[in-house]
Order: C-alpha cells, then sequence, then structure tokens
C-alpha cells in the first residue's frame, strides 16, 4: 500500500448521516484520498465536507455539480470510486452515470428494484467497470443472514421484521428483501397455510416476498437499522436479530468496498461476496 496512490473516493450524499460517516472514514484511511462530496443541500454547498462531517477541515467543499465530478474522478491515475449513500428515486441514474465515466460505484441507497440492478450489471459488464450494491455493510448482518439460511433447512414457517428510523424513504429494507431473496433460494416454500386468513385492515400481515416470506416494517425516530429473523415450530421460535446502534459499525464494510471495487469488471450483489 505504501507505494500506491491513494483510492480517490467521490461521496455522493455526503451531508446524510451515512454520507458524513463515510467522509470520517475515508479521511482517516491511509489508502484513501476524498477527492469530492456531493450534496443537493443548498445550504451546504460550499462548505467543507470535514467540517460537515465534523472530523476537522479536509479542503474539499461540498459541490451540487455531479458530472462534473464525475468527470475529475475519470481522469484521476488510480480508478476513482464513487459512494453513493443518496435517495431511491436518484441512485439509477447516478449509478449508471458513474459506470459510463469509468467510475466504480459503491452503493448503500436501497430501493434498486430487480429490473434496475439486471440493467445496471448489463451496463458495468459491457463497460468492464466494477460496481457493488451493498444492502447493508455491517459484517453481523452478514452473519444473521448465514445463520438464518442453516435455520431454514429445518423450520417451515419464518418472518422478517425490520425496523428503522422515520427518515428512511423505502420500505421494506433493502436488506430485509436481501435475507428473503437468500432465504428463498433454498428450494423449498415457507409458511403453509393451517387457516383462511382475512386482513381487518390492509397489510396487518406484512409484505409477501418469494416462497411465501413475509416482511413487516416499522418506522420510528430512535431507531438506526434493526431487523429479526423469526423462525416457528410448534412448541418453539427461533430468532435471530441484528441491532445498530452506531452507523460507524458500517464503516469497515465500506472501506473494504472501496478498496475491493477497484478489482472488479462487472457488478456484484452483497457483501458476503467479497468477503
Amino acid at each position: 500500500m505504501a507505494n500506491q496512490s491513494p483510492i480517490p473516493v467521490v461521496v455522493n450524499g455526503a451531508g446524510g448521516k451515512m454520507g458524513r460517516e463515510v467522509i470520517k472514514a475515508v479521511a482517516g484511511a491511509p489508502d484513501m484520498t476524498l477527492l469530492g462530496a456531493i450534496d443537493l443541500n443548498p445550504e451546504l454547498l460550499n462548505k467543507d465536507a470535514g467540517e460537515v462531517a465534523g472530523c476537522g477541515p479536509l479542503e474539499v467543499p461540498i459541490t451540487n455539480q455531479f458530472e462534473p465530478m464525475l468527470a475529475m474522478a475519470a481522469q484521476e491515475k488510480v480508478l476513482g470510486v464513487m459512494v453513493d449513500f443518496t435517495h431511491p428515486k436518484t441512485v439509477y441514474d447516478s449509478v449508471r452515470s458513474a459506470i459510463a465515466y469509468g467510475v466504480r460505484p459503491v452503493v448503500g441507497t436501497t430501493g434498486l428494484s430487480v429490473e434496475q440492478i439486471q440493467d445496471l450489471a448489463e451496463f458495468a459488464e459491457k463497460a468492464s467497470t466494477g460496481c457493488l450494491i451493498i444492502p447493508n455493510f455491517s459484517i453481523g448482518m452478514v452473519l444473521l443472514q448465514q445463520a438464518a439460511i442453516q435455520a431454514s433447512k429445518y423450520f417451515d414457517h419464518v418472518e422478517i421484521i425490520e425496523l428503522h428510523h422515520n427518515q428512511k424513504a423505502d420500505a421494506p429494507s433493502g436488506t430485509a428483501i436481501q435475507t428473503a431473496q437468500m432465504l428463498a433460494e433454498m428450494g423449498k416454500s415457507f409458511n403453509p397455510p393451517s387457516v383462511a386468513e382475512e386482513e381487518k385492515l390492509a397489510g396487518a400481515r406484512g409484505s409477501v416476498a418469494n416462497e411465501g416470506i413475509r416482511i413487516h416494517s416499522v418506522r420510528l425516530p430512535g431507531l438506526i437499522a434493526h431487523q429479526e429473523v423469526m423462525f416457528g415450530a410448534p412448541g418453539q421460535i427461533y430468532t435471530l436479530r441484528h441491532d445498530t446502534s452506531d452507523r460507524a459499525c458500517y464503516m469497515p464494510g465500506v472501506l473494504l468496498s472501496i478498496r475491493k471495487v477497484t478489482q472488479l469488471k462487472s457488478l456484484v450483489y452483497g457483501l458476503e461476496k467479497i468477503l
């Protein structure tokens, strides 16, 4: 690492809670440099990204000029990386633009549809550009999902409950959807009906993912990010739960993803694929 130039990183969504954590993490990583910080909040325009993030001045002003920043990152002698923590409505276009410029996206924004992910995968493949879409950067969540896969071999009933702060725009969370997809790939259906259910209020039983897996979403101030996977069988309940108390828990996964994406030539989905 000592003889290599640092990885230039652009943070898209620099003023958000996760964006600020990423700026602090990148600033503290010896093999990375914060090249740019993008945010659409007019109150943050031209402010020092480090001061906004709370880690001291970095002499990197926050800008709302997205494509010019990508163009600058594309001209660096070391492959540029864009870390995206923005909004489900804008993330697809942002990631596609980054790939077009040859800038490697690391995407923490959830809400992309299956079709959008497939389109981005095909585009990244044609461009021979690495892209990482990570629903959850926490190693604890990866371990929970692996434990859930093992448990699903022995239980036929499972429901997922995900709990997040009330500023999260999408529901269910990308992590919950990914967990359900992992369980659905086990080759069995879950929750065989034992009674004709009637919802007195629409959505009372949550949403139904593949293979009959139900997902319930909770949004409350005071929460950060939490998930339970509950398995049931006659006489027993087996619950797996992951709780987040500080967004700093995601940063080792973010930094690992920044390093790994420069080695890729296509899109990879999920932190577990690069561990």
